[in-house]
């Protein structure tokens, strides 16, 4: 991975997992978004259609579908398609442990769109102790927020006889990856693993290492295959049938009420996403730290696909915002984080250079990294070519 490469067209490295090249050094991301104008997106909206209506005359005096929701612009757009195609969605969202303000906001607001929600809040004392745990063991410290997005509103399929979950876009899919499967998918343990970011962990793994009762993780714990079965439970990507576009959603969103944030959020170069979770900008730092890119790049690759960006305005952008030290996101300082796991900071910059790929950052002659006195690291490709 020392010889790392980046796309001719956009700026996403060869160290992103799943990321392939052709000969022409183009990325399978940009390939596949430069095939979107051949779809037949008329087609794959009438199949949507007529999956909706399967489930709206079915039951046609109760919840058609549940919307697992963040507060965010997707969840928006979500809710406001299913309303204008005609379905009862049941808003279901898991509250971070960690919100902000804005978050909180956007979260509530959407209840105004004229939609029944229900919000699991969870236990702060399990779920502090599980992000510091993942954090040190998988480098991942939203691993909780991530694996109960997905099995708390199938819980709720399950246990309320509602079949349909509308998810908003595939992240694979939105940032690099094929939009060519169609199929219902059913909510299986594969299900999870592919789109949950278990990272390898699971629930009973850490209820036996922390310690943790199994009554305190009912909500981390995804439901039996045969109670899955027996309600049909099944998911939507709702980005493989319509024409998806982050940007456009916020828009749309924010006639609704939603708001943005006073400036680019820290880590990004929009102001009009992640605007909930604080632990966020944490999660986003490993991935630079692990794969050399982050949440700057996300948006810098989406921005030159849609012709917002060129390639070398996105460089520049790069080389000036990306992989920053995470002293604060959305007003909260790193102190206010990691006060709240138990974690020092020099316990975190341990944990931070411990999930660091040194082939991917400059190191001095003893093999250490690299750092400014802002702690930030220093990418040995970092003119992008």
């Amino acid at each position: 991975m020392s010889n790392i490469f980046f796309c001719k067209t956009c700026v996403y490295p060869s160290s992103k997992p799943h990321i392939e090249f052709n000969n022409d050094g183009i990325c399978s991301g940009c390939l596949a978004y430069n095939n979107r104008p051949s779809i037949d997106w008329n087609s794959r909206e009438k199949k949507l259609i007529e999956i909706l209506n399967k489930y709206k005359k079915s039951n046609p005096n109760y919840y058609h579908c549940i919307v697992p929701s963040s507060g965010g612009k997707d969840s928006y757009f979500q809710t406001m398609k299913m309303l204008e195609y005609g379905l009862n969605p049941l808003v279901v969202n898991v509250i971070p442990d960690k919100l902000a303000d804005i978050g909180r906001h956007n979260m509530e607001n959407m209840r105004h769109l004229g939609v029944d929600t229900i919000q699991i809040a969870l236990d702060p004392i399990v779920r502090r102790k599980i992000n510091k745990f993942a954090l040190e063991t998988v480098g991942d410290i939203s691993w909780p927020e991530h694996i109960t997005i997905f099995t708390v509103p199938v819980k709720v399929s399950v246990n309320m006889n509602v079949p349909l979950l509308i998810w908003g876009e595939s992240a694979e899919n939105e940032l690099g990856g094929p939009i060519d499967r169609l199929d219902e998918g059913i909510l299986d343990r594969r299900w999870l693993e592919e789109f949950g970011g278990l990272l390898g962990l699971r629930t009973n793994d850490i209820a036996d290492i922390l310690q943790i009762p199994r009554h305190k993780l009912i909500q981390y714990t995804y439901p039996d295959e045969n109670e899955i079965k027996k309600v049909g439970s099944i998911g939507l990507f709702l980005g493989q049938y319509i024409q998806w576009d982050g940007k456009g959603n916020a828009e749309i969103a924010k006639k609704k009420g939603f708001k943005v944030y006073e400036k680019d959020v820290e880590g990004s170069i929009v102001n009009y996403e992640n605007l909930d979770n604080v632990y966020m900008r944490i999660h986003d730092y490993f991935k630079f730290l692990k794969y050399g890119y982050d949440r700057v790049t996300d948006w810098c690759c989406t921005h030159i696909r849609r012709g917002r960006m060129t390639r070398e305005e996105a460089v520049k952008i790069n080389q000036l915002k990306s992989g920053k030290f995470p002293e604060e996101y959305l007003g909260y300082k790193l102190s206010e984080v990691l006060d709240e796991i138990n974690c020092s900071r020099e316990e975190f910059i341990n944990i931070c250079d411990k999930f660091t790929n040194k082939s991917l950052f400059v190191c001095n002659n003893k093999n250490e990294l690299v750092k400014d006195e802002n702690l930030n690291l220093l990418l040995k490709n970092n003119e992008y070519k």
